[in-house]
């Protein structure tokens, strides 16, 4: 039989069809990689120790005592503080969304995973309920507090959470979340309920179109999705047993629309903000903003900070697209040495108000979302050290929340790391055991205190933050061991793609950047303060984000948050605008992260890119 010409082929079928075969057998997978607890806790040793542990469930879930000493017997054999009990019923789509979002075979060791699990029973130690300061009395959670606690409480046993099926246990009624209680569970894992909402209504639609269009390939594809519940979850050996799975197959396509009708529709609505603190965050910024912007910025210079040159051109001129703040802000470079910096630059009241509510704050679990994906850049980071360094002693300077550490631990074990850091987060850092010490200041002032105590100073996008990176520098120096690394990653400001992509270049990151250095610039001042550079990256410190980035500069600037507390206030124009807006720049965004691709594996092929790193050694003389 002749095969059909390629132009024949309903290639949207045959790319769903692969989609959700591949799905389907990673879940399946995934689903047989979950330990399940013994029915009955194990005997040999004796009664399991239950002292330490508590057992926190939402309402309507109880769990026999023989549920809970095997659980606190199983986490205690595995080394787990935090334990998520998956209940034997768990309904199919809770229990398919689960497996979409958590891989188990990596789970515990992904340093930097979101913490996850089906919300309905959790098992902690004490300990770790104390050091994230969580009270464990009180009423019964719903599963949506409950999600974002294990969230919360992965951050503190970063490599000792997991889950397990529990056999015993029951979620019953407690199961089925309406649309407002799956619209809040979702915002409590830290995912966007509108989008996903939209997508899953977007993506019946897909298949209803190629089913009606497209013959037996897209009847094929529509039936595959209507069975995936059972494929996955049915049939013997599974562990859970989802009560009424059949009929959950069966009726698949319609609750499937109904519940992203439902989740969509109470997306729009909010969930009720502390109103006291918004409106005394929007009263601290129209007092600051009543006197006008002028005092953010200091007195324009007329030479180079780094070489003294007089030969300044503007560079770029932008607003702070990052949260939309009023204020414009300048970059120059030097005709020189190429350096580029902030010509005025801010003051150090400007520097405490275009900082605030970023890293912390209303923007703080942004950031931290942003800072917990960025793994592959981390531990490239730590490896750069392995063919010349075992170091038992780092400090991270502008360490923030302590992430990089934390995910450093998987390349260098025994090593001790501190972090320091201007931002209270240096001390949540160590609540977490991120770091060790967790030092809260400026890098110069602890110089002194610090002198000669490291093995490894990192500086990983921090001296672009800087008013005077020149005395970072001396301070590394004068921290550093003789014979110790100083490892720094810097974006490049001679990257094509600041050309290319002008105000919009994500790594200008106005108002916040202070200096951009040429790599030849930061290696002569290295060699100034004795130190000799003995590995430097280019394509590896590459961050794939130039044109994500700049579609999403671009939809800020068209359509800034109406609930900021410094704008003019929400109206139901700018409400619209910014819908509008979101839904314009989702094909941008997409193209964007396809673009990105591309420019990645190009940097990494040319070792070319918008960053770049250099580790450099004191020298001992």
């Amino acid at each position: 039989m002749t095969p059909p010409p390629l132009s024949k082929v309903p290639w949207t079928s045959v790319l769903l069809l692969a989609a959700l075969g591949a799905g389907t057998v990673r879940a399946r997978r995934r689903l047989r990689a979950i330990p399940v607890l013994p029915v009955t806790p194990p005997a040999a040793a004796g009664v399991p120790r239950a002292a330490g542990w508590r057992l926190l469930t939402t309402r309507g879930v109880e769990p026999d005592p023989a549920t809970f000493l095997a659980a606190c017997a199983f986490a205690e054999r595995e080394g787990l503080r935090v334990l998520d009990l998956l209940p034997a019923d768990l309904p199919a789509e809770r229990a398919l969304g689960l497996l979409r979002l958590v891989d188990p075979a990596r789970y515990r060791q992904d340093r930097l995973a979101a913490g996850r699990g089906a919300g309905f029973a959790l098992l902690v130690t004490e300990e770790v309920l104390d050091r994230a300061g969580v009270d464990p009395g009180g009423p019964r959670r719903d599963p949506a507090e409950l999600l974002a606690l294990t969230r919360r409480l992965k951050e503190y046993a970063a490599d000792a959470t997991g889950l397990a099926v529990a056999p015993g246990l029951r979620c019953g009624a407690a199961g089925e979340p309406g649309g407002y209680a799956r619209a809040a569970e979702l915002r409590a894992q830290g995912l966007p309920p509108g989008a996903l909402a939209a997508a899953q209504l977007g993506g019946l639609a897909l298949l209803a179109g190629v089913a009606v269009r497209q013959g037996r390939w897209g009847a094929a594809a529509a039936g595959l999705y209507w069975l995936q519940p059972y494929l996955v979850l049915g049939g013997p050996g599974s562990p859970l047993r989802p009560a009424g799975l059949g009929r959950a197959t069966a009726a698949r396509p319609v609750r499937s629309l109904g519940a992203g009708l439902r989740t969509a529709a109470a997306a729009g609505r909010d969930p009720a903000p502390d109103h006291a603190a918004e409106a005394a965050r929007a009263a601290a910024y129209r007092e600051d903003l009543a006197s006008g912007t002028g005092r953010f910025l200091e007195p324009r210079r007329t030479d180079c900070p780094w070489c003294g040159s007089g030969r300044l051109t503007v560079r770029v001129r932008v607003s702070d697209l990052l949260q939309g703040k009023p204020g414009r802000f300048t970059l120059e470079r030097c005709e020189d040495c190429r350096h580029v910096f902030q010509n005025p630059r801010l003051s150090p009241e400007g520097l405490e108000f275009y900082y605030r509510d970023f890293y912390d704050g209303r923007g703080g679990e942004g950031a931290g979302t942003v800072f917990g994906r960025l793994g592959a850049a981390y531990r490239g980071r730590a490896e750069m050290l392995v063919p010349h360094a075992d170091p038992a002693s780092w400090l991270d300077v502008g360490t923030g929340h302590g992430h990089f550490c934390n995910a450093a631990r998987d390349v260098w074990p025994l090593t001790r790391f501190d972090g320091l850091d201007m931002g209270e987060g240096v001390r949540e850092a160590e609540r977490r055991g991120w770091v060790e010490t967790g030092y809260l200041g400026q890098f110069p002032e602890f110089a002194s205190k610090l002198a000669g105590r490291y093995e490894v100073v990192s500086m990983y996008h921090y001296l672009e933050h800087t008013r005077e990176p020149l005395a970072e520098l001396d301070a590394a120096a004068t921290v550093l061991a003789p014979g110790g690394f100083l490892a720094i990653e810097l974006p490049d400001p001679q990257s094509r793609m600041a050309r290319l992509l002008g105000p919009f270049w994500l790594p200008w990151f106005q108002p916040q950047h202070q200096h951009l250095m040429p790599a030849a610039n930061l290696r002569e001042a290295l060699a100034d303060r004795g130190f000799t550079v003995v590995a430097e990256e280019h394509g590896p410190a590459h961050q794939g984000n130039d044109f994500f980035g700049a579609v999403a500069l671009a939809a800020t600037r068209l359509a800034p948050d109406p609930d900021r507390p410094w704008g003019p206030g929400p109206t139901p124009r700018a409400r619209l605008l910014g819908h509008a807006v979101r839904v314009a720049a989702l094909p941008c965004f997409a193209a964007a992260a396809v673009l990105d691709t591309l420019r990645t594996a190009a940097a990494r092929r040319t070792d070319g890119g918008n960053a770049y790193r250099m580790l450099a050694r004191k020298d001992t003389r």
